[in-house]
């Protein structure tokens, strides 16, 4: 690989990195846990790398591949990392469900998700839940969605408060979020490294190093009902085109993410 490419490669590394050790330290995660983790990946990814290229995927070939020793290898691809499963399908589950209350006629008064009664056979919040969150049930995601601030009850009624899935209720789902739309955007910027014109996907963003500090709030709120308001236009486009009753073998999945930063030239120095 030529040198340079290889140095920017290490400078993109550590600007990767250095905010996932910072979460790491908050959450007492040691160097050594993490070095284990980071072999894990480059196992798994050492495996789908040479599956990709129409290889034979072997231990011996992996550790060719990754530096990593042929005993290291077969211990790794043996370990179970996914411990987080349970909340990306709880996750999902909440974000349908609000999806079905956002667009589907049933659950919605003058456009508008309607509010719902939380018993009953029709357009009810059970009957919802049944509808959109498979076995989950509707205590249960009542329970998330008002963690998350998404639900609000009163008087045996549920209101939609907002429209945006964001759960905070504990760490489990606020690391479901980092590994998931952090990994996101890297694999969109690692595809695009790689593809032709044609086949990039996209991946955009605006930024302003100059922007006078008492104008930052104005653009957070101008750009949060914004970036809300498009989200849901494509929420909207993808919920009419869901796979009804077919095989989940010709699903595909989708998504766009929208971030905002903000920093002062103090926090960006290093």
């Amino acid at each position: 690989m030529d040198m340079a490419i290889h140095q920017a490669l290490h400078q993109t590394v550590l600007k990767l990195l250095n905010p996932l050790v910072r979460v790491l330290l908050n959450h007492g995660v040691s160097q050594d846990t993490f070095a284990e983790l980071s072999r894990q990946a480059f196992v798994e990814e050492g495996f789908a790398h040479m599956a990709r290229r129409g290889k034979r995927a072997t231990a011996s070939g992996v550790a060719a591949l990754t530096g990593l020793s042929r005993k290291e290898v077969k211990r790794l691809k043996e370990a179970n990392g996914d411990t987080l499963g349970a909340e990306v399908q709880r996750r999902n589950r909440a974000i349908r469900v609000i999806s079905g209350w956002v667009n589907d006629p049933d659950f919605q008064a003058t456009g508008e998700p309607a509010k719902l009664a939380l018993e009953g056979s029709e357009a009810s919040f059970a009957e919802l839940v049944k509808r959109y969150s498979g076995d989950v049930t509707p205590v249960a995601m009542l329970s998330l969605l008002k963690d998350s601030g998404n639900v609000r009850v009163d008087n045996g009624y549920a209101f939609l408060e907002k429209k945006a899935f964001i759960p905070m209720a504990t760490p489990l789902d606020r690391l479901n979020i980092l590994g998931t739309d952090a990994g996101e955007l890297i694999e969109t910027i690692g595809h695009n490294m790689m593809a032709t014109p044609a086949d990039r996907l996209f991946q955009r963003k605006v930024s302003n190093a100059l922007v006078r500090k008492d104008a930052l709030s104005g653009f957070r709120e101008l750009s949060n009902r914004r970036s809300q308001e498009l989200l849901e236009e494509y929420d909207a486009w993808l919920s009419t085109r869901e796979l009804q009753d077919q095989d989940e073998s010709e699903a595909a999945y989708v998504a766009v993410g929208i971030y905002y930063v903000e920093h002062t030239k103090q926090e960006i120095t290093p």
